[in-house]
Order: structure tokens, then C-alpha cells, then sequence
């Protein structure tokens, strides 16, 4: 079957045909009418022929539902453009080479998980040596000076930290996003840069489950990359962005 690039849909067992699973949980009590507030909701969003297949009591007034459901609607594709990091990617020795021969010197990056963040599973597989999914991670790259600050990190220390070691990029990992707390963090990391005026002073770039690059950009950042992201693909990034903006390519 051919597809339609204007008008795509969700499917389950046959192309086209809408279907779609969701899951939500609602404050009402367990029952046939938790049952039909959420077979209503789904209708609300213009899905039909919905199905509670699954509901579960959590307890004091609370209940999960899953449920399947077609839905109506469509999208063109053909006309969907979103911001992307634009930088060609480079293997682990290439990265190394391109710092040898455009910047000519070891780049230093700095990277910590700022605000009452404590989750370092992010930054630990871009920064630490042995790396996430069969790629080193930066302390690896002879090239490259990392320094990994790890978790909790006051905006104001990782600045300080940043002129001490003369840093020329800032990595923020921002794992935890309740209450758009990351959006709170990276936006005084970026307000403080400029109230000191040192802003353009360093390559920022930000990571976590809930960071794209469209979002990073609106918040002020040169960069912002997603779940799965490897070290190549940040370190090939910074190493062009850094070469780029000293005239150097």
C-alpha cells in the first residue's frame, strides 16, 4: 500500500486503520462510571469506537485505565520541519583529528547536572570514560579536557567553575522535569551568563529526556539533544560550533 505523506495516521493491524493504545489515570473512584468518564474523555479528542481494555483501582478515589480507540485525525508529513543540530557526525578518531588540525589545542568542557538534579545517568554516559553503548564517553578523547561535576550543581558554581577552568563548553543534563523544574534551571543558567556578560563566552549545550533542540534554542542555548544521544554526536557538534565561531573553517 502506498502512503499518503499528507495524510498519515496511526495504525495497529492494518495501514491507515487509527487505531491507538492510551493509558491515564483519572480522580475517580473505581467502577462502571470511572469505566465511562474515561470512554467519554477519549471521544472528547476525537477518537471513536473506544474500548476500556484495562482498569486497574490505585486506591482512595483514583483509577488507571488503558484503553484502544480510532482516531479521525491525520497530519501532513510532507510539510512537518523541525530545528535539528546541524553538524555532520564524526567517529571517535575523526573528532580527535578535526580538533588537531582546526582548534589546535585540547577543548575543555565542562558538564554537571545543575539544580536539585541527582540524576547522573545522562551526563555519565556523554562525559565518563567508559562511555554508553559501545562509545567512549568525552574523558576518553585525548583531545578533549572533561570535567564532570556530577549532580546538584548551583548555576552559580558551575560558572565559577567554567571561568576556573576556562571552559569552553557548558554541558547541563536535566533529567528531572516535574513542574518544568529543568526549564527553570537551564533558563537561570542562561540569565546569569548574561547578566555577567558572558554569555557568548561558551558553547551551552542541554541534555535530558524531556530536551529537544527546538527547545534548547528557545531557552537560549546553542544545542539541546535528546534520550539516546552519544558522545560522538555532542563532541562532533561543539567541535565544528567551536572551529565555526573562531573563523577556523
Amino acid at each position: 500500500m502506498t502512503i499518503d505523506w499528507s495524510r498519515i495516521r496511526p495504525y495497529g493491524d492494518t495501514l491507515d486503520d487509527g487505531a491507538m493504545q492510551l493509558s491515564f489515570s483519572l480522580p475517580v473512584p473505581y467502577g462502571e462510571e470511572a469505566r465511562e468518564a474515561a470512554k467519554q474523555l477519549v471521544g472528547k479528542m476525537g477518537l471513536i469506537e473506544s474500548q476500556v481494555y484495562h482498569m486497574k483501582d490505585l486506591g482512595e478515589g483514583y483509577t488507571y485505565f488503558i484503553l484502544y480507540a480510532n482516531c479521525t485525525h491525520s497530519v501532513d508529513f510532507s510539510k512537518i520541519h523541525v530545528p535539528k543540530v546541524e553538524a555532520p557526525i564524526m567517529g571517535f578518531e575523526e573528532i580527535n583529528q578535526y580538533i588537531r588540525k582546526h582548534i589546535k589545542r585540547k577543548i575543555i568542557v565542562l558538564g554537571a547536572c545543575t539544580g536539585t538534579d541527582a540524576h547522573t545517568v545522562g551526563i555519565d554516559a556523554i562525559m565518563n570514560m567508559k562511555g554508553y553503548h559501545g562509545e567512549y564517553g568525552l574523558e576518553r578523547y585525548p583531545e578533549i579536557d572533561a570535567y564532570n561535576l556530577g549532580s546538584q550543581v548551583d548555576n552559580e558554581d558551575l560558572i565559577e567553575k567554567a571561568i576556573a577552568y576556562r571552559a569552553d563548553v557548558l554541558l547541563v543534563s536535566q533529567i528531572v522535569t516535574q513542574k518544568e523544574v529543568h526549564v527553570t534551571n537551564l533558563t537561570e543558567l542562561v540569565e546569569l551568563l548574561e547578566a555577567e556578560g558572558m554569555r557568548d563566552r561558551f558553547i551551552l549545550i542541554c541534555g535530558g529526556p524531556r530536551i529537544h533542540h527546538e527547545l534548547a534554542l528557545e531557552l537560549g542555548f546553542d544545542a539541546g539533544f535528546g534520550p539516546g544521544t552519544l558522545a560522538p554526536e555532542v563532541a562532533s557538534y561543539f567541535s565544528q560550533e567551536l572551529a565555526r565561531r573562531k573563523g577556523l573553517v
